[in-house]
């Protein structure tokens, strides 16, 4: 859901920004093949990068992370 006057954060934007290595492999190869799902999982299982890094990324790109109070 996207809130009026902000955009959304897209899919690998922070990996594609800072040039993974692992990015760039996976963007070489044909979404559903099968070297570019061995790729993929590298980033789901391994990633290189640390949530501290990719926090102060978000914070430097001036993201704000948003919930609502009324989940649960």
């Amino acid at each position: 859901m996207s809130i009026s006057g902000y955009i959304d954060y897209q899919r690998r934007e922070f990996c594609k920004d800072i040039k993974c290595s692992i990015q760039l492999d996976l963007d070489a190869q044909q979404e559903g093949s099968q070297e570019y799902e061995k790729i993929r999982r590298i980033c789901k299982e391994s990633c290189k990068y640390t949530t501290y890094q990719f926090h102060h990324w978000l914070i430097q790109k001036r993201y704000l992370i948003i919930r609502s109070e009324n989940q649960k």
